[in-house]
């Protein structure tokens, strides 16, 4: 073990001291301190930043800065899983209704000015420029995944027809309930149509014109062979 030497040098002393440690320690020169702890006359003192971190200080900013770093890249780990579990967010705002040129619900596409029929929506074919009317997100699960003014119920729970089907004169649920009261309350017929009793399983209430003084009976009544003036 090296000893260390003192050095007078004018007013000031200082210590050569070396550490069995390594070289680097080697010649290094501490400052002598009075009673008082302050650096004798003539001697320097180190900077306060190395005189008051200890190997312990110093441990514990180190522990509490790598905890910091941990706890941020953990944060950043679970955004990313997020995103890759529920997806992008919407490129546009939700599903909105329109009304088309034959005064029906429709599905308004995102260029704002296109009106799909509500029946056209997840039929297979891409009527919106960028098909947004077949996206999966719309058209996986139909009709829950549809927005409800795209839907209507007939009067069996279990069945459904698109919003643009009722009252259209159909028998597009099967029962007529998608044309006639209790279940629907629509207009009487409309132009171009013979109101009569359909003996027709497609018809309910109402035939086309074009049907009347065909020879081929389609109310129960005849009205539409001898009453109906035609189209």
């Amino acid at each position: 073990m090296l000893r260390a030497r003192r050095l007078d040098l004018g007013a000031g002393s200082w210590e050569l001291g070396a550490r069995a440690g390594g070289a680097g320690d080697m010649n290094k020169v501490f400052p002598q301190v009075d009673g008082n702890g302050n650096a004798a006359a003539g001697t320097e003192a180190l900077p306060a930043g190395e005189a008051d971190c200890s190997p312990l200080c110093c441990s514990h900013r180190g522990a509490f800065l790598s905890a910091f770093l941990l706890l941020l890249l953990a944060t950043l780990a679970a955004l990313i899983a997020l995103v890759a579990i529920l997806g992008p967010p919407p490129r546009t705002p939700g599903a909105q209704a329109c009304v088309t040129l034959m005064n029906r619900t429709g599905f308004l596409c995102h260029d704002r000015r296109s009106c799909v029929p509500a029946s056209r929506v997840c039929d297979g074919v891409r009527t919106c420029a960028h098909g947004e009317d077949e996206e999966e997100a719309l058209c996986r699960d139909v009709p829950h995944s549809l927005p409800s003014f795209l839907v209507e119920r007939c009067g069996d729970p279990a069945s459904w027809i698109y919003s643009d089907q009722k009252c259209d004169g159909i028998n597009n649920c099967g029962d007529c309930s998608d044309e006639l009261s209790p279940v629907s309350t629509c207009p009487l017929c409309s132009p171009g149509w013979w109101r009569c009793p359909s003996t027709v399983f497609r018809y309910c209430s109402c035939i086309p014109r074009s049907l009347c003084q065909d020879h081929v009976q389609h109310c129960s009544d005849w009205s539409d062979e001898y009453s109906c003036p035609g189209p």
